[in-house]
């Protein structure tokens, strides 16, 4: 796929924000449709296990579910490319309500495992087919003045939903209208969302085939995996994004619980807390590109994110402990541990650069690592929580977080890549393909 520069130039605000004017309603309804998917986020799993579901069935819950949102994670650029970022979205919005209302219905009300294993396994393909097809739409369409400044948008309207707002909305609605209301409120919130950006959204790029006419399918999908041995340093990349936000998606299945009976919360404090952690996520997301540009990204990953979330995680878990019962102590230990999580952000900075020549199937590999950490955090739960419980699952993410520290010291850009870039800035020729696809 090239790059087009295809968008009008314009002083809309929504230009002279960074977001291309074209695109400015898929923004807003990104922003609901994930703030409709993290409704759920905060909450799920001590509902479950208030409905007698086991801890351990609520991980695997989590984890088969991660595994399915790793797989469309994946698959949406080349799908993206082979049927259009625009088709691509619509497939996501549709799998996201028919599998929300089987989970609902026929899981969640009935309280059957089985029903709400398979249905919820299935609702994993929904969000990032809609998400990512539209980062894609975003990379085809968008002018490379205005490329960096429209990813960051996209990522604070991806974390603003997921899980900060949606947790936030979750905490006021539950004492309204109860727990299994607020779960249909939340396919309200989807479905809105999906359908504000794609029925106003009208740029034409989004709405037809990105690969170049000829090419067969498996030669896009194999060349988005096969980068991962031909070019191995992606794959250290893949393994420290994993790594990355997996504790995250841990912290979902354990702390709810760890805080409500532990420390003294309400599921409400708890909601709130969470919505603390990620606006301090969401906020270093921008802080931390900024700084990689001035440190150099592999610097800020390493310290702030690596190291800083080895330090952070314990806090996180031991000094509320101290002081149970205070929520100013635990918010701030929180922001702490969400501000670490977002200083791995410049990794999708320093990929590209590794592999200059094939941008778009390095941050494949990106995208992989970070599908898989939505099942490896659950996984690791699931495997060590009877080891020695939450202190243990603490101190192995730490040690994750350790060891991912010394694989960022592997991510160099070569002379050859870094040849290669000068070379490209020289030309002027700063309109490369980006896609997560091919």
């Amino acid at each position: 796929m090239k790059q087009t520069d295809n968008l009008s130039e314009s002083t809309s605000l929504a230009d002279r924000l960074g977001i291309p004017a074209p695109l400015f309603w898929g923004f807003v309804g990104l922003l609901f449709f994930m703030i409709g998917d993290g409704v759920e986020a905060g909450y799920l799993a001590p509902y479950l296990e208030g409905q007698g579901i086991s801890s351990r069935d609520t991980a695997l819950l989590f984890t088969i579910y991660g595994v399915t949102v790793s797989l469309s994670s994946w698959a949406s650029g080349p799908l993206s490319d082979l049927w259009g970022p625009k088709r691509v979205m619509w497939i996501g919005l549709a799998i996201w309500g028919v599998f929300e209302v089987l989970f609902l219905t026929f899981g969640v009300a009935v309280n059957s495992y089985p029903i709400m294993l398979a249905a919820y396994t299935m609702r994993g393909f929904g969000y990032p087919l809609f998400t990512y097809g539209f980062l894609v739409w975003i990379a085809a369409a968008t002018p490379p003045r205005q490329l960096g400044s429209a990813a960051g948008w996209f990522w604070f309207a991806f974390s603003g939903g997921l899980p900060t707002l949606g947790s936030l909305f979750a905490s006021f609605s539950i004492p309204l209208i109860g727990e299994m209301a607020t779960f249909w409120s939340s396919l309200g919130l989807v479905m809105f969302g999906g359908l504000l950006a794609l029925l106003m959204t009208r740029e034409p790029i989004g709405s037809r085939r990105l690969a170049p006419v000829g090419t067969k399918p498996g030669t896009i999908f194999f060349s988005s995996i096969s980068i991962l041995w031909r070019e191995p340093k992606t794959f250290v990349a893949m393994i420290v994004r994993t790594i990355n936000t997996s504790s995250e998606y841990a912290f979902l299945v354990i702390m709810p619980a760890f805080f409500t009976k532990v420390i003294g919360f309400s599921l409400s404090q708890w909601l709130q807390l969470l919505s603390i952690i990620f606006l301090s996520n969401i906020l270093v997301n921008l802080v931390s590109g900024i700084t990689a540009d001035r440190l150099g990204h592999r610097t800020v990953v390493a310290l702030f994110g690596c190291v800083g979330a080895a330090i952070t995680v314990p806090l996180f878990y031991y000094v509320p402990q101290m002081f149970p019962g205070n929520f100013a102590i635990a918010a701030a230990m929180g922001a702490l541990y969400g501000a670490t999580i977002a200083a791995f952000v410049p990794l999708s900075g320093l990929v590209p650069q590794i592999c200059p020549k094939e941008k778009a199937a390095a941050l494949s590999a990106l995208g992989l690592g970070a599908g898989a950490s939505t099942w490896v955090g659950p996984a690791i739960v699931t495997w060590f929580e009877s080891w020695h419980g939450i202190e243990g699952i603490i101190w192995i993410f730490c040690g994750l977080y350790v060891a991912s520290a010394a694989l960022t010291l592997v991510l160099t850009v070569s002379p050859e890549a870094r040849r290669h870039i000068d070379e490209a800035a020289a030309r002027g020729d700063v309109a490369e393909e980006v896609t997560l696809g091919h």
